[in-house]
């Protein structure tokens, strides 16, 4: 199933309303239908594997469950929520919801979270610190949304950090095919007015500390940045206990210097960019495909997938690829430029690219680690 906007502006949308305000996109996919019924989301559900948790409100008090779950009735019929996370992981159906989204760069595309909600099901009033497009599947919400503004926080449950109280700049029922965009900071609540299903479209935005630790990480791992502090030019000192403005500022631009070390610099980014959050379904390729068995099939098949939720990304000339560095040639960037940019390959297009041996190569390892597979009818 193809998923494309109707009438819609990015460049439009990107200048008034991306990470400015929130706003509803009214009819944005035309004739929508569900990539999955809540069934096959409750099946997610059950797998050990898939992040899910059920948050459910009774006797006015919030309560939350983590998953897997075999059976939901004990919930009741009312006033609760599933949510299943990565679910484009797992769901190439639902990974073709991501398509139309990637106007925006794919290492900052998170995930796919997909929810259902019985009557009077949601999560309470809260304030999310990523961008997120929401969008309304089966059945009926009411979504009230509103700019950043001072709240009270509650924690009413030690999962659950909601706020008290907003001003709604938003307060709309959303039907489907409607979109509701919501910027970092911005409180919202949603509440099921039937069983409802709705998509949320996730973006990771790392903060300084997020950075700052990985960053730290790799360069234990790797062993690098080892330069160590010298002073051949030290004097006598009066105050001992005194570190000197000279001192301070050598001690800091030992630090500095390590973010000038392009090449180190570069690798631990990409990895770090290209690490899942969350669990991969990959199935491994045992015995491994021989050359011979890659042409065999490029042959016989004619479309390939890539993996659900696998990043692969260029930075500068590098190819990094779920979380590490693959080595690459120069005459390679083509071929790493088209496996980056697209999710599915026709066997046309990667063979314009197997003359070369090195690109071959690469596409075995990429094959044989589940990576890209073959769409099989």
């Amino acid at each position: 199933m193809s998923y494309q906007f109707h009438q819609f502006n990015i460049d439009s949308f990107l200048k008034n309303f991306w990470q400015k305000k929130p706003t509803l996109l009214k009819g944005l996919f035309k004739d929508f239908q569900d990539p999955l019924e809540a069934d096959e989301i409750a099946g997610l559900a059950a797998e050990e594997q898939i992040e899910s948790r059920v948050v459910y409100k009774k006797q006015q008090n919030w309560h939350v469950e983590h998953g897997p779950f075999e059976e939901y009735q004990v919930f009741g019929e009312t006033d609760w929520t599933l949510l299943v996370q990565a679910v484009d992981h797992y769901s190439e159906e639902a990974a073709e919801l991501l398509k139309p989204f990637r106007f925006i760069p794919n290492w900052r595309i998170d995930d796919l979270m997909v929810s259902f909600s019985t009557p009077g099901g949601g999560v309470g009033a809260h304030v999310d610190q990523y961008d997120v497009f929401i969008i309304q599947g089966m059945g009926k919400r009411h979504w009230r949304v509103g700019l950043q503004q001072t709240m009270q926080k509650s924690i009413p449950h030690p999962d659950l950090l909601q706020v008290d109280g907003f001003n709604a700049c938003i307060d709309e029922i959303l039907e489907p095919g409607d979109v509701l965009y919501i910027p970092p900071g911005c409180p919202h609540e949603g509440y099921a007015i039937e069983p409802a299903l709705n998509y949320s479209v996730g973006f990771r935005a790392p903060n300084q500390q997020d950075l700052l630790s990985s960053f730290a990480d790799f360069a234990l791992q790797e062993e690098c940045f080892n330069k160590r502090y010298t002073d051949p030019e030290l004097q006598a000192t009066q105050s001992p206990g005194l570190i000197t403005e000279a001192e301070t500022q050598k001690l800091v631009g030992l630090v500095k210097e390590t973010l000038s070390q392009s090449d180190s610099v570069e690798q631990w980014l990409g990895c770090y960019l290209t690490q899942a959050k969350h669990e991969l379904a990959i199935e491994e390729i045992e015995p491994a495909y021989l050359p011979e068995d890659l042409a065999e099939m490029l042959q016989q098949i004619a479309i390939w997938n890539r993996l659900g939720g696998l990043r692969c990304l260029l930075l500068a000339d590098k190819f990094f690829v779920n979380g590490e560095f693959i080595p690459t040639e120069k005459q390679q960037r083509p071929f790493i430029t088209f496996l980056s940019n697209h999710e599915v390959y026709a066997s046309s297009d990667l063979n314009h690219y197997l003359t070369i041996e090195e690109n071959q190569q690469l596409l075995l390892a990429l094959v044989n680690e589940g990576f890209i597979y073959p769409l099989e009818d």
